[in-house]
């Protein structure tokens, strides 16, 4: 199903149902090898071009040496689902290493669908746990992608048909040994996800941090990129109890959150899920994540694929290189700002939430990298 490109004013908005998200998962974050705050960058040309006083943008190209925002959720998810299947309460496991000789010769697998993002990330923490990974894929996964997650030493498996039907596959292995990190819900599985959501609330706690440091002060406006709907409930913990607006954005191809929001009810549609904008390319919403987004989101937006290489390149205008799904937020706000009510006293904040995750992709709408960027 594609939906029209444009806006929808929540029907559903509940501002006063949000409760604000957890705050502490920043110090377990820290706690991870490699660890840094990502990039907080003030971005006065793309404020020009929305017509705002401020726009800062958080670049998630490299966060805990993956080109995504992901393992924040990944991590945290596997680090709990670890710590409970093992019996042990999670403020006494003493961090990766009390985790690693818990479950040392447990013959556990992590398993995960994903588009890419989720995946690696799921991949990456079973490698620094010495566990495996199971990762099912979409069967029209860029091949870059798919190389990156064997590059995590994942076992990979490409299902014959949408992510969707990657995530019902993904499901059905779950036993005594495979453990899902999957970063979306369903009836029965509901807990891993929520501390999927928990662990995104860093990106809030860092940028809060660094706006503060800066002399800055909180959003008022929030364009938060919406797959399956985690990362947009995290924003919305965030950032709605605030005061600021949260806008939700979706590829025209896979905008299940905006039908569900029009049907005032989980829709999920059936189709390709086609869009360029690999990481958003879900038509079911997260269970666990529907309520959040239902009441918090002020504007769902529906985006083409040309919309989001138009903010890929804005992006990089500014010197933040953002893959397709990372562009998406921005995307939203350059096509349909007077729509969606941005105020010239608006401070905007755009998380870019992957790099060029597809090189080939990136070359090709946004030619080279800026300089320094490595791959």
């Amino acid at each position: 199903m594609t939906t029209v490109r444009g806006v929808l004013p929540n029907p559903l908005l509940d501002r006063a149902a949000v409760t604000p998200g957890r705050d502490s998962v920043r110090s377990f974050h820290e706690s991870l090898p490699g660890y840094a705050a990502t990039p907080l960058v003030s971005a006065p040309l793309l404020a020009r071009r929305l017509g705002v006083a401020a726009v800062h943008v958080k670049d998630e190209s490299v966060r805990l040496g993956l080109p995504s925002f992901k393992i924040l959720g990944a991590s945290w998810a596997a680090f709990r689902a670890l710590a409970a299947r093992a019996g042990a309460p999670v403020e006494e496991v003493g961090g990766l290493d009390g985790l690693r000789e818990l479950i040392d010769g447990s013959g556990v697998v992590l398993v995960a669908a994903t588009d890419g993002n989720h995946g690696r990330a799921v991949a990456r923490m079973a490698a620094l746990l010495g566990l495996a990974a199971h990762i099912l894929v979409p069967g029209d996964m860029a091949a870059a992608r798919v190389h990156g997650l064997r590059a995590e030493a994942a076992q990979v498996t490409v299902v014959d048909g949408t992510y969707d039907e990657a995530v019902t596959r993904s499901a059905a292995l779950a036993d005594d040994r495979h453990v899902v990190v999957s970063d979306t819900s369903w009836d029965g599985y509901v807990t891993v996800p929520g501390w999927v959501i928990d662990g995104y609330a860093t990106i809030v706690a860092e940028t809060l941090s660094a706006l503060a440091e800066s002399g800055n002060p909180a959003p008022t406006l929030v364009a938060a990129q919406i797959g399956v709907g985690a990362f947009a409930a995290s924003m919305v913990r965030g950032f709605v109890p605030l005061g600021a607006r949260v806008v939700g954005v979706e590829p025209t191809k896979a905008a299940c959150l905006l039908e569900s929001a029009r049907a005032g009810r989980p829709v999920q549609l059936g189709g390709a899920l086609d869009s360029i904008m690999a990481g958003l390319n879900c038509g079911t919403p997260s269970l666990i994540a529907w309520p959040v987004v239902r009441a918090g989101i002020d504007s769902f937006v529906a985006v083409s694929d040309d919309d989001a290489e138009e903010a890929m390149r804005a992006l990089a205008d500014v010197g933040v290189v953002s893959g397709e799904s990372g562009a998406a937020g921005l995307a939203g706000l350059l096509a349909f700002g007077p729509q969606l009510g941005l105020r010239p006293d608006d401070r905007v904040f755009v998380v870019s939430t992957e790099g060029d995750t597809d090189p080939v992709a990136y070359r090709r709408i946004v030619g080279a990298r800026p300089a320094g960027q490595a791959d």
